[in-house]
């Protein structure tokens, strides 16, 4: 029933289309006037549509599509069709002689929608065409036969958690293959399989969008979402096709934050310096990253003082440490409150705040063995100097913490007290002075005090004592430096000569005002006068003083005015100079006397420390070359077997037997006697030597000789104490068994020992078998 019903549909899709087909009337017309024959033109009878083909049709015979007709047949059987073009002969065929048009095969119109070809009516004798060629076209005509698909499938979306309904998540589109032109076939319409009721989709555009509101992350992340797309409208008989989303909440700010308990408690040593972390503080939060950033502090004065709250490099935890030093016996235990609050709050959630929350926190402090505690950070202590030992100078004093009664003992770091200037009552640490002390030589002492637990002596602290030593008026006034000046022999009265200046070590009260005074009368020579600025102007008098060769020696008397009062002499050298015209030296009187040819007293000393150091060269040269003399001289008797020498010369070869004795290196048994007395050594100064043992009787044996030679070497007080190697060529004696050589065998025969090898244990078995010994059975 329905091939029959494709075919009549394939008849009328080509004939109902085609309408007719009239063939171009073509007469000749006779000769006229003798002019031959003339073509005579008509109208065109060819009326072409387009033939139909239904898809994917599949028939036992050839499908008739179509019919070409030309009214130049006039059923005659001389009209031959042709066909050409796109599948002619292949997928369409045509009877030459009705003009009738199959298909030979399915088509897909997804594969080629439509073809073209090439119709033409010829004389079938002389295939001489009758009509030229027209085109026309066969389209395959569409059936639903594709399901919709998606190409982009499947699909994932981020969604903001608590969106409100109806906020677009993604679009999904799918493709039919069908012709969109021509029938439902590729009408599609979405809906929503699996994901409802939290989605829903638009069935014309595909946009997924959010259907209830408020939905939580926190309660669930990710959803599933399955899209089908269904061609003919979505009507009953429609091909479908379906894809999934993944659609993922993501995270808001819609969380505060969450202490999981209302009280922690922790504990923390007194000892436990700033910084010291005490614990870990840490509010839940749902939300994600920067949505679960949160900052801590504390509420309460009495807790902020004593510790302090941060967070750590996450974000998430509060670090609670220690602000400044605790101590048990003050206090034992804080009480305060701590905030945790989210960083980045969103103002479209604030409705779901506030996004803070407060914990209590208590902190007990722990006692520790601490060490003495002294009663100030530093010591400042005075004492006047040239006070008798024992002075009292201060005293520290340091207390256990723990137990105050307990008692604590002193003692002065050795290396703050190099020169031993103080010393310290252990029980009481009273600090006194050891030495008399001065103040021109140390105003300032840094002593390092330790107090020590007498029942614990970890346990300890130091403390600095500065002690200052107090200025006494103990030092006379002297010059501030030795003065030796000059005078022209025509300098005028009254003229300056030179301004002298003093120096008081001492600088208590009046102590550093230093006076000074010369010589007084009408006879002085010179006349000093006083500055009252500690200096004095030394100034020549109304009635010169007369040239002489000598120097002048001008007293100068100098006193404080402490109280004590002390006081000095001093002496300034004054040299009578002759002068140029502009007042430069030309000479003085001593110099005169002393370098008469003219050479300074810098010259000559210049010239006695050439000479000196020239002399001492040539000693030094002298000695030299005598030590090396001494050096190349031969070192002390000894025996040439225990010693390695090394000579620079290359000796006098073979002849030169005389340099060793080198009988020790050959048998003992076969040496020759040696003559009586020490031998002569030829490398060595002779020296007088303890008289060598005698060789003990009987047969020479090495291991007695080493023994003698030995004890010889140690109680010889002329042998060098250094190591000496010696070389034997002698191998020893003393095996029961003898030489097993056969040089020295005194038999003819074969060689071989005296006893039996079979009494030499089994190690010897080859060489019992060797020597001709039975070998022992074998059990």
């Amino acid at each position: 029933m329905w091939g029959l019903m494709r075919l009549l549909l394939a008849w009328l899709g080509g004939w109902g289309c085609m309408g007719r087909l009239a063939a171009p009337a073509r007469a000749w017309a006779g000769p006229r006037g003798g002019s031959g024959p003339a073509l005579l033109r008509t109208r065109r009878s060819w009326v072409w549509n387009q033939f139909f083909v239904i898809e994917e049709y599949a028939g036992p015979e050839p499908v008739l599509i179509g019919k070409l007709h030309s009214d130049v047949d006039r059923g005659e059987g001389r009209t031959k069709y042709l066909l050409t073009g796109e599948g002619a002969g292949t997928v369409f065929v045509i009877d030459e002689a009705t003009g009738n048009i199959h298909v030979t095969k399915s088509l897909d119109r997804e594969e080629k929608a439509q073809y073209v070809l090439l119709a033409q009516a010829v004389d079938r004798a002389s295939n001489r065409p009758l009509e030229p060629p027209s085109e026309f076209i066969i389209k395959v005509q569409d059936i639903n036969d594709n399901p919709p698909i998606f190409p982009l499938g499947p699909y994932h979306a981020t969604v903001p958690e608590m969106s409100n309904v109806g906020t677009s998540v993604i679009q999904v589109t799918a493709h039919d293959a069908d012709d969109p032109s021509y029938g439902n076939s590729a009408k599609l319409v979405y809906t929503v399989l699996d994901g409802l009721p939290f989605f829903s989709v638009d069935p014309q555009t595909g946009v997924v969008r959010t259907a209830i509101p408020n939905m939580d992350r926190e309660t669930q992340e990710e959803f599933l979402v399955v899209i089908q797309a269904k061609d003919m409208g979505g009507h009953m008989g429609g091909l479908s096709g379906s894809t999934t989303v993944t659609v993922t909440l993501s995270d808001v700010n819609d969380n505060p934050p969450k202490f999981p308990q209302s009280l922690y408690q922790f504990s923390v040593v007194e000892t436990a310096g700033p910084g010291t972390l005490v614990g870990r503080l840490r509010a839940q939060d749902p939300d994600l990253g920067d949505n679960a950033l949160m900052a801590y502090s504390i509420l309460d004065g009495e807790g902020s003082e004593a510790f302090s709250i941060s967070t750590d490099t996450q974000g998430r935890d509060g670090l609670l440490t220690v602000r400044k030093p605790l101590d048990f016996e003050t206090r034992r235990s804080y009480s305060f409150r701590v905030e945790a609050t989210n960083t980045l709050i969103d103002p479209a959630y604030l409705r779901r705040g506030p996004f803070k929350d407060v914990a209590s926190v208590r902190v007990a402090v722990q006692d520790a063995p601490e060490p003495p505690a002294f009663t100030q950070a530093a010591y400042h202590l005075a004492v006047p100097e040239n006070k008798a030992p024992g002075t009292l100078v201060g005293q520290v004093s340091a207390t256990d913490l723990d137990s105050p009664a307990s008692p604590i003992r002193y003692s002065i770091l050795p290396h703050s007290d190099l020169e031993r200037c103080f010393s310290i009552e252990p029980e009481d640490g009273t600090i006194r002075t050891a030495v008399p002390l001065d103040r021109e030589a140390h105003v300032w002492h840094n002593l390092t005090v330790l107090a020590t637990e007498l029942d614990s002596s970890a346990q300890a602290s130091r403390v600095q004592v500065v002690i200052q030593t107090l200025d006494e008026n103990d030092n006379a006034p002297q010059l501030a430096e030795p003065y030796d000046t000059f005078v022209c022999d025509s300098a005028a009265p009254g003229q300056l000569i030179q301004v002298i200046r003093a120096l008081d070590r001492d600088e208590v009260g009046n102590s550093s005002r230093v006076s000074l005074q010369g010589p007084l009368g009408p006879d002085a020579n010179f006349t000093v006068r006083d500055n009252r600025d500690g200096s004095a102007s030394l100034l020549l008098p109304s009635r010169p003083a007369p040239p002489r060769q000598a120097p002048y020696l001008v007293p100068i008397e100098l006193w404080d005015w402490g109280q004590p009062a002390l006081s000095s002499t001093a002496t300034v050298t004054v040299s009578m100079c002759r002068c140029r015209p502009d007042g430069s030296v030309a000479s003085c009187w001593p110099e005169a006397q002393l370098s008469p040819t003219g050479l300074s007293t810098g010259a000559l000393l210049a010239i006695v420390t050439c000479v000196g150091t020239l002399l001492a060269l040539v000693v030094l040269f002298v000695a030299l070359r005598r030590q090396k003399q001494e050096a190349l001289m031969v070192l002390e008797e000894e025996d040439v077997r225990e010693n390695i020498i090394t000579y620079d010369d290359e000796g006098g070869g073979e002849e030169d037997t005389e340099a060793f004795d080198i009988s020790a290196l050959q048998n003992p048994d076969g040496a020759a006697p040696q003559a009586p007395g020490p031998p002569a050594r030829r490398d060595v100064l002779p020296r007088a030597r303890a008289p060598r043992q005698p060789r003990p009787p009987g047969p020479a044996d090495v291991a007695q000789l080493l023994a003698l030679r030995l004890r010889e070497a140690d109680d010889d007080p002329s042998v060098p104490p250094y190591d000496s190697v010696q070389v034997y060529g002698y191998e020893g004696r003393g095996s029961s068994c003898g030489s097993l050589s056969s040089l020295g065998s005194e038999a003819g025969g074969a060689p071989g020992p005296t006893e039996p090898l079979d009494d030499w244990g089994p190690l010897f078995r080859t060489l019992a078998e060797l020597y001709g010994a039975k070998e022992p059975p074998t059990p």
